[in-house]
């Protein structure tokens, strides 16, 4: 599976070992302004991963993914379906040290980043990944389509059977508040029902191949 373009190999370590490696990580600019990596959170394997693209403020003190205003919006949209942190979903980012200002992570910045990405992918085996915001899906996909038109389209990981599905960052809904119908706060709820059917329509299928 070559998501990215890179020289580092990863496939023969553990994710423990990753991980230790990238807490090192000096790989581009934002190492020298990090408090904490924050590489990912999650059960491995997991059916359903989330990918978003940069630790904010919170995660950078915390060490861990989407604990700031943005992650508790959207640990409630996970709620809404039955989707439960950190039991049910893998998070990650696509870099894993917190950009300036909280600005977007340059494309060099997530090319750095890459091999722990790919190796998270590859170890989670998720069934599903959501893309978070047009970073995220322009890196994995490597699309420059506007996240209005690819929410809620189901979508394949280049090079894989993996269900992908972009969806809103959570910090532009906290910017887009309303919930009338048709707005982006609404259209997310719409499309985690979408994704809660396929992660159950998994599960059957996970549970009828263990059945003797």
């Amino acid at each position: 599976m070559e998501l990215f373009s890179n020289d580092t190999d990863l496939t023969t370590l553990s994710y423990q070992e990753i991980e230790k490696l990238a807490q090192t990580c000096t790989k581009c600019q934002l190492a020298k302004g990090r408090t904490k990596v924050v590489f990912g959170h999650g059960p491995i394997p997991c059916n359903l991963m989330l990918i978003g693209e940069a630790p904010g403020a919170e995660e950078d003190l915390q060490g861990l993914p989407f604990i700031g205003r943005a992650g508790q919006l959207l640990t409630q949209i996970l709620a809404s379906v039955g989707i439960k942190r950190p039991d049910d979903i893998y998070i990650a980012n696509t870099v894993k040290c917190r950009p300036p200002d909280n600005r977007a992570p340059l494309p060099k910045e997530q090319a750095a980043c890459a091999p722990y990405l790919q190796a998270q992918i590859r170890l989670v085996q998720p069934k599903i990944i959501l893309l978070a915001g047009s970073p995220a899906v322009k890196a994995i996909l490597k699309s420059d389509e506007p996240i209005t038109g690819l929410r809620g389209k189901w979508l394949k990981l280049p090079g894989t059977d993996i269900a992908v599905m972009p969806l809103f960052h959570p910090a532009y809904l906290l910017r887009n508040p309303s919930k009338e119908k048709g707005k982006p706060k609404w259209l997310t709820w719409q499309d985690i029902q979408e994704v809660k059917n396929a992660l159950d329509y998994y599960r059957q299928v996970d549970q009828v191949k263990t059945e003797p």
